[in-house]
C-alpha cells in the first residue's frame, strides 16, 4: 500500500499563493506518476495536474496552466503544488493521488481544504 498525506491548505485572498505538499509513504516502487485533484461543494472531481517519477512529464487542466505547477522531491517522496494568483473558484478539496501510469490513480490521500475569498 502507499500512504499520500496532503498539507499546506487554508484559507486565503482571491490573488494569493499557496503551496501544497503531498508526503508519499509504504510502497512507493509501485508510484509512477502522482497528481493532484481537486473537488469543490456539489461538483465532481476534477484533474489538476500529475507529474511522472522522473519529472519529466508533466500535465495541466486548462483551467490552471499557467497558475498552478507541480513538481516532486523524490528524496522526501514528496510532490507539492503551488498555486499562484488563487480566484474564487479554486475553492475545493485537493487530493494527492498516485499511479503507475497516470492515468489510473490506485492511492488517494485524504484532501486539505483551500478557500479562497473574493
Amino acid at each position: 500500500q502507499v500512504q499520500l498525506v496532503e498539507s499546506g491548505g487554508g484559507l486565503v485572498q482571491a490573488g494569493d499563493s499557496l503551496r501544497l505538499s503531498c508526503a508519499a509513504s509504504g510502497r512507493t516502487f509501485r508510484v509512477y506518476y502522482m497528481g493532484w485533484f481537486r473537488q469543490a461543494p456539489g461538483k465532481e472531481r476534477e484533474f489538476v495536474a500529475a507529474i511522472s517519477r522522473s519529472s519529466d512529464s508533466t500535465n495541466y487542466a486548462d483551467s490552471v496552466k499557467g497558475r498552478f505547477t507541480i513538481s516532486s522531491d523524490n528524496a522526501k517522496n514528496t510532490v507539492y503544488l503551488q498555486v499562484n494568483s488563487l480566484k474564487p473558484e479554486d475553492t475545493a478539496v485537493y487530493h494527492c493521488a498516485a499511479g503507475p501510469d497516470g492515468i489510473r490513480w490506485n492511492y488517494w490521500g485524504q484532501g486539505t481544504q483551500v478557500t479562497v475569498s473574493s
